[in-house]
């Protein structure tokens, strides 16, 4: 790409993505209540505790909920026109069941939202990202329980009445095909997974599925003009050999991860996801309305995408590759970051292709960065972060989202994770830094909260001002 063109189309949304749990802090302020990454002090790599402890970064996170207005400004320095960013369900209804909405916390979301809008940035709002209340986890081991599907209902309709013509891009739920790996984070599941039937783990699947095609036809009916997305994990899969045997392999693991898809945009569960159900004795709960809610597709298929994975048919050569948290085996033609994710930037090109060739729906990257060690360093008497590697990492992935959008595939837009530095998800560490802002917070909790513009920073408000024209060839 040159500076003179450049496939990304006019009106390609650019920006950053974060979530309410690894940013906001402000815990028990403002009325909120309690979530279950409270009770998750060191991600999700670990069991849950009874109750928050002071170890929990997530308590502080990076103080957004005091100083939104610092960051957002900052996100509009680069060019963002987007902000990806969750609400979290707990500051609205502390309980999760509770009959009336806390007004502290709708009101808290209005300011940010007016802060977007001074900035002429949209916000492209996560209705749930893995902060499902903790009391509907405790009480009805949350979604194995029907009952979730009536309180996400009136969740979502009192912050689309609220929110009315200050947000026009929604998404349901975040990674929801992460369920079949971490049901505690991805579904409030009280029940440990490998404790947990297929039957329950299924059926809580259905239910979030069903309240995600219930919200979408709530948007459609209650806000016009608005779109609302589904959001996936996308993790490319390519056979280990060319062995058909390992191909079948891909092909099973494709399904496991792809159904949650089909289903938001197919309206209905694939014959794959049918066999599967029978050939394992899951009897899931299907209701005719449930099949008729379903029917209300989502309005583009959004995702994360941070790594690839190889399958194989012979258990000998399954080795469970460090990091990839999908599982899968380890690719042994690529290189990994710190936390030995494997970098992939075609595979990016590759799964746009697979989900436009499916689906045919519009795709919005809503996830992609690279998490590392960074240094705060003086250059010329200003504290930065001399961050190549992120700037690589970003060049290499954006480059092949233009190289998918030249194959005619329809991409939305781009939001990089971790826009500024936030408390990892699966590590609840600081030092697993993402941002193109660097925090001074430490993964023992010290620090002043300062903001610092790392090097990617300038790098990525010149991607943004020349529509991807300075990317160059990986």
């Amino acid at each position: 790409m040159s500076q003179a063109t450049t496939p990304f189309p006019p009106g390609f949304l650019w920006g950053g993505a974060t979530a309410a749990n690894q940013i906001e802090g402000a815990y028990a302020e403002g009325g909120k209540g309690l979530s279950i990454q409270d009770v998750m002090p060191k991600g999700i790599m670990s069991p849950r505790t009874d109750a928050p402890t002071d170890d929990n970064l997530k308590q502080v996170g990076i103080d957004f909920y005091h100083r939104y207005a610092e960051d957002i400004a900052l996100f509009a320095e680069m060019g963002f026109t987007v902000f990806r960013l969750s609400i979290a369900w707990s500051r609205i209804f502390p309980n999760g069941d509770d009959a009336e909405p806390n007004e502290e916390g709708l009101a808290f979301y209005d300011r940010v939202f007016e802060e977007c809008a001074k900035h002429g940035i949209e916000p492209l709002v996560t209705l749930s990202h893995y902060e499902t209340p903790l009391h509907l986890t405790e009480k009805y081991n949350g979604w194995v329980s029907r009952d979730l599907i009536g309180f996400y209902e009136r969740y979502v309709r009192t912050v689309f009445e609220r929110y009315r013509g200050k947000v026009t891009y929604w998404l349901t739920f975040n990674e929801i095909n992460s369920m079949l790996h971490f049901p505690l984070m991805s579904g409030g599941i009280n029940t440990p997974l490998e404790q947990l039937s297929k039957t329950d783990l299924y059926q809580a699947a259905h239910h979030e599925l069903v309240a995600s095609a219930l919200a979408t036809r709530i948007a459609h009916e209650m806000l016009p003009g608005s779109q609302v997305g589904c959001m996936v994990i996308a993790a490319p899969i390519y056979p280990l050999t060319p062995d058909p045997a390992d191909v079948v392999a891909v092909m099973d693991a494709d399904h496991a991860n792809l159904m949650f898809s089909d289903v938001h945009t197919r309206g209905a569960y694939p014959g794959y996801a049918e066999r599967y159900f029978r050939e394992n004795g899951i009897e899931l709960d299907i209701t005719a309305q449930d099949r008729e809610i379903l029917t209300n597709t989502a309005d583009f298929v959004s995702f994360s995408y941070y790594m690839s994975m190889c399958e194989t048919a012979d258990p000998a050569r399954k080795v469970a590759g460090e990091g990839n948290l999908m599982g899968g085996v380890p690719n042994p033609t690529l290189k990994a970051s710190e936390w030995g994710w494997q970098i992939d930037p075609k595979g990016l090109r590759v799964v746009l292709n697979q989900f436009w060739d499916r689906w045919q729906k519009p795709l919005f990257i809503v996830e992609n960065g690279l998490g590392a060690k960074d240094q705060l360093v003086e250059v010329n008497g200003v504290k930065t972060v001399l961050d190549d590697y992120r700037i690589d990492y970003l060049n290499d992935h954006l480059f092949q989202v233009g190289e998918a959008i030249a194959d005619g595939v329809q991409v939305m837009g781009y939001t990089s994770w971790g826009p500024i530095d936030l408390v990892s998800a699966s590590t609840a560490q600081m030092s697993k830094r993402y941002g193109f802002i660097y925090v001074d917070r430490n993964d023992d909790g010290s620090g002043t909260l300062e903001r610092y513009r790392k090097q990617s920073f300038d790098w990525y408000a010149e991607v943004i001002a020349t529509n991807g024209a300075s990317l160059t060839p990986a």
